[in-house]
């Protein structure tokens, strides 16, 4: 009889050990999940500070640059207008000198030095000329080409039989190219085909 309440009390015993070590085993279960699920939201608030302070930091340097282009746009548009209203500077300053020739040979005119004088203001027009080609403005050769609007302007046409039609036969204003662009049409005189009643009365009046 002893020797079976002994049994059963070890038995006891032996469940009340199982029973304190599942207990126990549930106990650190529970604490490692709640620990576990208190890291993530710690590492995911950590990651949220972090994402907007990079956010901040971005903004502040986009600003920045902003106000860089800002104040080099404001900049590229002062210098752009000063070019534009300088542009003809250089060009103003050549021509000075041609104006001022002109001017010394005009004080200088009087009937004894006709011959003279013709020869300064040859050597100003050709110093213009000078100027002119090196800024890249040359002068259109008009004479005897054949009519061509892109470069001719006609003011009327003359009947002609010792040219064929269509072709300039006198220039009356002169007409220039910028580089490869028209800067002012040569007005000229273009032949055109003689009507053949004008032929016919001429013929009958010799």
């Amino acid at each position: 009889m002893i020797y079976g309440k002994n049994m059963k009390k070890n038995r006891k015993d032996e469940k009340k050990v199982i029973d304190i070590e599942v207990n126990e085993k549930e106990e650190i279960k529970a604490e490692e999940k709640a620990k576990n699920g208190d890291e993530p939201q710690v590492d995911s608030n950590e990651r949220i500070a972090e994402l907007e302070k990079k956010n901040e930091e971005l903004n502040d340097r986009l600003i920045r640059r902003l106000a860089e282009f800002e104040n080099y746009k404001k900049r590229t548009d002062v210098e752009k207008e000063e070019l534009f209203k300088y542009a003809a500077q250089s060009f103003i300053l050549k021509t000075l000198a041609v104006h001022e020739d002109l001017q010394r040979s005009l004080a200088h005119i009087d009937d004894e030095n006709i011959d003279a004088l013709k020869q300064g203001l040859k050597l100003v027009a050709d110093k213009f000329t000078q100027i002119l080609t090196e800024q890249g403005v040359t002068k259109i050769d008009a004479m005897g080409k054949e009519f061509d609007h892109e470069y001719h302007e006609a003011l009327l046409q003359q009947p002609s039989n010792d040219f064929p039609v269509n072709t300039v036969l006198s220039v009356v204003e002169s007409g220039y190219m910028y580089k490869d662009k028209v800067l002012k049409h040569a007005k000229v005189i273009v032949s055109r085909e003689v009507e053949e009643e004008v032929t016919e009365e001429n013929n009958s009046e010799e």
